[in-house]
């Protein structure tokens, strides 16, 4: 006989009334101890699904903080070599000028003909201004212009020019550059006081 059959032929008793028996206590117990069972995995699943969350999370963090630190270092590399090789495009563009320099003064020793060497320079100072335009460069305008700190540095006070030159630029003693709108160089000038 299965053993369940018997446990329920040992609770009846001959007047018919339910007997508990120790079979039957041992049942209750066993259920008891699966329920307490499920209530501590219950409370483990909880506590389980935390952990796993908080080892995903520690995970993503590391690869969010290694992902960081890898576009630090290469961006740090990269304005290394564009500190480095920056100027490149400019020397490579000044480069063909440099050319023509050396062959006019080359030929400057062969020849006594001044106003060709003279033409020659003013070929090569004009090729050289070109390629400064094209990168940006310009040259800060002073002839009869108002004195501004932003674009000009005075170097000298010329005083009875008359109110008409008052705080003009009166000569450019040096001139000066913006490269894309930025001053690279303010054009030292001479104001009218």
């Amino acid at each position: 006989m299965n053993t369940n059959e018997e446990n329920k032929e040992q609770k009846i008793n001959v007047e018919g009334e339910e007997k508990v028996t120790v079979d039957e206590t041992t049942e209750e117990s066993a259920q008891n101890g699966q329920d307490d069972n499920q209530e501590e995995t219950q409370e483990k699943d909880p506590l389980e699904a935390a952990n796993e969350q908080i080892e995903e999370l520690k995970d993503k963090y590391l690869r969010a903080v290694a992902e960081f630190d890898n576009y630090k270092k290469r961006t740090l590399k990269e304005k290394t070599e564009l500190i480095l090789n920056g100027g490149e495009k400019t020397i490579v563009a000044i480069l063909p000028i440099l050319d023509d320099m050396e062959r006019a003064a080359a030929s400057a020793e062969k020849t006594d003909d001044i106003k060709a060497l003279e033409e020659g320079w003013e070929l090569i100072f004009k090729k050289l201004k070109k390629i400064l335009e094209g990168m940006g460069v310009k040259e800060i305008e002073t002839k009869d212009a108002d004195f501004n700190v932003d674009f000009h540095e005075a170097i000298a006070m010329v005083p009875g020019m008359g109110d008409d030159k008052k705080g003009k630029v009166i000569d450019c003693v040096q001139t000066g550059y913006t490269m894309n709108d930025k001053v690279i160089r303010h054009a030292k000038v001479a104001v009218g006081q």
